[in-house]
C-alpha cells in the first residue's frame, strides 16, 4: 500500500469490539488523504497456540508483520480480559520483535478501545494495559480530549484513555449513540495526527 493508512487492528469475541473496529475505521476514512486498514488476530488455545485458520471464515483478515510495519498511525482494540486485553491481542503483540528492533512503529500515533460486560468491568485498566506494549514501540500515544462532548455527555462507554463499550453481562446491548462518537473521533484524530506527524 503505497497512500498512508492507520491500521485497525482488533480482536472481537462476540462482535462488539468488530462493530467498535468499523467505526474506528468510518472516523478515518472521514479525513482526506488516509485510509483505514481493518486487520484482526486469530483466537489461542489455552496453551498459546494459534487454533485459526489462516484465513478466518468472515470479517476481517489476520494482520501481517507488512500491514503493522507500514501503518502511518494504530487503533487497537480488545475485550476486557480481567482489565487486561485478551490473550489473543496480547500474543500477537508478543510476536513484534522485529518491528521493535527496526523501529518502524517510533512516532506514529497511537490509540486503543475495548468493551465489558460491565461499566466498571475493567475498561480503563484494559486500555491503560494496551498502551504499554505501544510505547514500547516509541508510539504517540492518543487519548480522547474532553472537548469531544460525547465524553462528557455518556452514561455508557467512553473515557479519555480511549473508547469503550458497555456490552451487558449477556453480551446483548448495542454500541450507544455516543459509544459510536467516540469511536469515530478517536479514528479521525488518529489520522489527522499521523498526517501531521507524517
Amino acid at each position: 500500500m503505497s497512500s498512508p493508512y492507520i491500521l485497525v487492528l482488533y480482536y472481537s469475541r462476540h462482535g462488539a469490539v468488530a462493530e467498535m473496529a468499523a467505526h474506528v475505521a468510518r472516523g478515518v476514512e472521514s479525513v482526506n488523504g488516509i485510509s483505514a486498514v481493518v486487520r484482526t488476530v486469530p483466537a489461542v488455545s489455552s496453551v498459546a497456540e494459534a487454533t485459526e485458520p489462516e484465513i478466518p471464515a468472515d470479517g476481517a483478515v489476520y494482520c501481517s508483520e507488512e500491514d503493522l510495519a507500514n501503518c502511518a498511525g494504530l487503533a487497537l482494540g480488545s475485550p476486557t480480559r480481567f482489565g487486561n486485553m485478551a490473550a489473543a491481542l496480547k500474543y500477537f503483540l508478543d510476536g513484534t520483535a522485529a518491528q521493535w528492533l527496526s523501529g518502524s512503529l517510533v512516532d506514529k500515533p497511537a490509540g486503543a478501545f475495548s468493551s465489558t460486560a460491565s461499566l466498571h468491568g475493567g475498561q480503563e485498566s484494559t486500555l491503560l494495559t494496551m498502551l504499554l506494549p505501544l510505547l514500547h514501540h516509541g508510539m504517540i500515544y492518543c487519548g480522547l480530549p474532553y472537548t469531544e462532548s460525547a465524553l462528557n455527555e455518556t452514561s455508557t462507554g467512553g473515557t479519555p484513555y480511549g473508547p469503550s463499550h458497555v456490552a451487558g453481562p449477556k453480551g446483548e446491548l448495542p454500541l450507544s449513540e455516543h459509544e459510536i462518537i467516540l469511536c469515530q473521533a478517536l479514528g479521525k484524530r488518529l489520522a489527522t495526527l499521523a498526517l501531521k506527524l507524517g
